[in-house]
């Protein structure tokens, strides 16, 4: 056999190997690829072009870091206070308006009487608009409570496990709990704005991990108009 035809015949035999090799990965991706289906459809994976949080593990001063662990900390259940009866009528006059928005999204009752008390009790705790946080949580999450990002953003909120590290108690499993998941996001949020002096714009992007890029802050900006809350008098 001359030397063409044992060229010729090693390249055959490299396609075919090649060939080969190509539909064993097939038949190993066949099934995590249904897995991955299922998991997005279940909602416990966020569609790779959602805009779940991807925040930045950074170096925080002292004060700031025993602040937000301070927060997080503070056991106290999300039970709203009023001042006085009028302030109990507007909250219950939100509550009403923005459970009737979310029905499509929560549908069981309870649940959704439930997560909106604790966003609206914990957007205040943190001086935040609750408006605004629940348009970040739609841009996040959609409302999935067991939502994880691509890049292990978690919860409601996507909330990085890291921050467990920093200022919790290493416990990433809480951040499927629905308050607490909350009481992180709101309260990240509120140290952004902070470092910011303010600028929603520039807080949101570092929420994000996207500080300076447009598509974070309009994104979530837009949702929250669909959040505002509207007086009835």
């Amino acid at each position: 056999m001359n030397a063409t035809a044992v060229f010729a015949q090693g390249a055959v035999s490299g396609a075919a190997a090649t060939t080969v090799g190509i539909e064993r990965r097939r038949r190993w991706a066949r099934p995590l690829r249904w897995i991955y289906m299922l998991a997005l459809a279940a909602g416990v994976v966020c569609h790779p072009s959602a805009r779940a949080g991807n925040q930045k593990e950074e170096a925080l001063a002292d004060s700031v870091r025993v602040a937000l662990s301070s927060a997080i900390r503070d056991a106290r259940p999300p039970r709203p206070t009023f001042s006085n009866e009028r302030d109990r009528l507007h909250y219950d006059a939100w509550l009403a308006q923005m459970s009737e928005r979310l029905r499509r999204k929560l549908p069981d009752e309870q649940t959704r009487s439930e997560f909106l008390a604790t966003a609206w009790y914990e957007s205040r705790r943190a001086g935040l608009d609750p408006g605004m946080v629940l348009g970040l949580i739609q841009v996040e999450s959609a409302y999935r409570k067991y939502a994880v990002s691509m890049v292990g953003a978690r919860g409601y909120m996507q909330v990085m496990p890291f921050w467990t590290n920093i200022v919790g108690d290493r416990n990433r499993s809480a951040l499927f709990n629905m308050q607490a998941n909350l009481r992180y996001g709101c309260s990240i949020l509120r140290m952004y704005l902070d470092m910011e002096n303010g600028n929603t714009y520039l807080a949101l992007g570092r929420y994000n991990g996207s500080r300076g890029r447009p598509e974070y802050p309009n994104a979530v900006l837009s949702a929250w108009s669909h959040w505002k809350y509207t007086s009835p008098l």
